[in-house]
This record gives C-alpha cells, structure tokens and sequence, in this order.
C-alpha cells in the first residue's frame, strides 16, 4: 500500500527548489508508472497528496516528512476502499474496509500494515466472522466465531483461517467496545466446515442447520401436485435469510447430459458448478442439514435464490424473502428456466414447468 519510489527514476511537473527538488504542488512520475499528486517541501512530501498506482489502485492522505500520517484511504482497483490510520506510512490503529459497491467487509485494528487484535469480517449475505486474528492476521485460534445475518446465533471455538475446524452453538451476548461476547448453548453438537463433493453430500447428513430449524419446516405444499414445500416457521420481513440449498457438486454438463426426471433438484451455483440433492437425500429422513431444495417454484415467488458464504458448507445458495412473509406461509422461488433459448421452441425447462408457464401467461393475458 505504499510504493518504492525513492530507489526509481522520476520525471517532475511542477515547482523545483534551487536544488532541483518538487517544491509546492508537483506530479511526480516514476518509472514504474506509479504517480504521485501533491504538496512537497524541498523534495519530501508534506501536506495532502494521493498515490496512483500502476495497477489502477490509490492511496490518499496527509503527509508530514514524506510519510503518511493519520487518516488514509486506500483504494483498490476494483473500487472497495481501506480506510485506516497511518503511523510513518504504514498501517496502525483502527481501519475499515469495503467492497466496491460500499458494503462493509472489515472492522477492526492494524499493525505494520497487518490486521492486529479483535476483527470483524463482514460477508455480503449477512454472516460474519469475529475474533482475535493471529501473528499473520488470519482468523486463526480456538476464540473464533461465526455469526449468523440475525447477528445472535454463532458457531463458536476452533477456525483456521476463517475456516471453522471445531465449533459448538453458541449465542451473541453483547459488544463491547468492539469486542463480542459469546455464551455456548449447554449440549450443543460439533460442527466443522463440511464442503460436499461429488459424491459426498455431507459427513453428517442428519445433523440440522441450527439457523434454519429455527425458521422453516418441511409440511404437504399446497401447491397441487408439488409434494413436500418449505414453510416459515416464524413471520419475517423482506430480506431474511429462511433457509440454505446445499447438495452434491456436479458440473453443468453432467446435468445436460441427463434427463430432466433426474433434475428437480439441481441449482446452478457458478458457470462450472450445480448443486444437486439426489435420490435418496430428498427424503429427510436421509438428508436435513440443508432444507432449501424443499422451496417449489412459483411465478409469483416470495423468495429468491442468493449465493451465500456457509461456515459448515461453503460456498452454497440461500433462500432469501424478496417481501415480508407470514408465520406459516409457505416459501417460493422462481427456478428460473431459460424462457427463451437458442434453437428451440419454448422454455428450456421440464414439461410441468411449460404446462404452469402457459397458465401463468394466459392468465396475465386475461
């Protein structure tokens, strides 16, 4: 976050000293392509300036003897930003940091540019990680927590880098001074980070999201001919994670290439993965640590499909209300079929689908 100018070439616009040093307002170009804009005092910078980076990055601030002193910003390439206090022109005390779409990422403190003492991190779908980071600032050491986006149920204990190696619920007591205090619920189960494969759904099929058992249940969908569908356990407002859509990790291809009875209950994940819940791990009795794929479509849905960042299952997709919902209403999403893809006469989707699709459409027409 700062540059070594002083060992590289330079070329000068601006005020020179009698000893041909930028003094005053000067753009300093170095061979590196860096450019720095500010105020010098016989060479040295001193006062407001602001770094370019060759890489498209910035670093903004005051100088005092050619280092930057007090509040800084540095920004990345892709928009997000570090705010942080500056100490000699490195990083020391307390900094905050954000995405490109202004969305806060990290709290917590710096030391010689590293992150130092208690930190939080903040995941776009509203979980976090808190706790005290190592040497290295990583979220390493038995005193780590998982803070689900109600910002009271945790998994607390053992994570490696923010990867969660042993951990038991717990509850979000308070925040002090930054600092969280957590209490472990008596009895609770271990949990650890659980990626599914292939062919390995979970290691503890049957153990529940502590999150969702909260939420949702499984009951008969009123919809005709849907089976099993999702329901609210609890009246929630517009943008609350409900429930979690975890499964085996196939590519896109595997899905293509078979037929549409065996997808019901795919997801795509990315442009390389789909998470699919197969034979036997639709029935709950055989699979419930996840109940996302339980949510029947509608065109008129209640909720959406978001990806979201999960401590035990890893990069997954959540089920997220799009308006408030009712104690007992049941949950629905838009599976989101191609309506209208190259080459073919019709939505690239199941038979019930087009049959509902033709429905919905003349309806709309009436």
């Amino acid at each position: 976050m700062d540059s070594d100018e002083e060992t590289l070439e330079e070329t000068v616009e601006g005020m020179l000293d009698d000893d041909g040093m930028p003094h005053g307002f000067c753009t300093v170009t170095y061979s590196s392509t860096d450019r720095f804009e500010g105020n010098f005092v016989h060479g040295e910078k001193n006062g407001r300036g602001k770094f370019f980076f060759f890489d498209g990055s910035t670093l903004e601030g005051y100088y005092v003897d050619d280092a930057l002193q007090g509040q800084g910003v540095y920004t990345y390439e892709d928009g997000g930003a570090l705010h942080g206090s500056y100490m000699d022109g490195e990083l020391n005390g307390p900094a905050q940091e954000y995405d490109g779409d202004g969305r806060l990422i990290f709290k917590g403190q710096y030391k010689d540019n590293i992150r130092h003492g208690f930190c939080w991190i903040y995941y776009q779908d509203g979980g976090h990680l808190v706790g005290e980071v190592n040497e290295e600032g990583e979220m390493t050491g038995e005193k780590i927590a998982y803070v689900y986006p109600d910002g009271k149920m945790a998994y607390y204990g053992h994570f490696i880098d923010g990867e969660m190696l042993e951990a038991k619920l717990a509850n979000l007591l308070s925040i002090e001074e930054g600092k969280a205090q957590f209490e472990v619920v008596p009895g609770s189960p271990v949990y650890s980070f659980d990626k599914s494969t292939s062919s390995c759904i979970s290691t503890n099929a049957l153990l529940p999201d502590p999150y969702e058992s909260e939420r949702v249940y499984v009951d008969t969908s009123l919809i005709s001919s849907a089976g099993e569908g999702l329901f609210s356990k609890i009246a929630a407002e517009v943008g609350t994670v409900m429930s979690f859509y975890n499964g085996i990790r196939i590519t896109h291809q595997e899905v293509d290439d078979r037929d549409w009875a065996l997808n019901g209950n795919t997801i795509s994940l990315d442009d390389e993965t789909v998470i699919d819940v197969p034979e036997p791990y639709n029935h709950a009795a055989k699979y419930c640590a996840s109940l996302g794929h339980k949510a029947n479509h509608s065109f008129t849905p209640n909720c959406h499909y978001e990806s979201y960042v999960h401590p035990r299952f890893g990069l997954i997709k959540c089920v997220r209300t799009v308006r408030a919902v009712e104690k007992d209403e049941e949950l629905t999403v838009a599976y989101g079929y191609d309506h209208n893809p190259s080459g073919q006469n019709g939505p690239e989707a199941p038979e019930w689908y087009r049959v509902e699709l033709k429905a919905f459409q003349a309806a709309q027409e009436k």
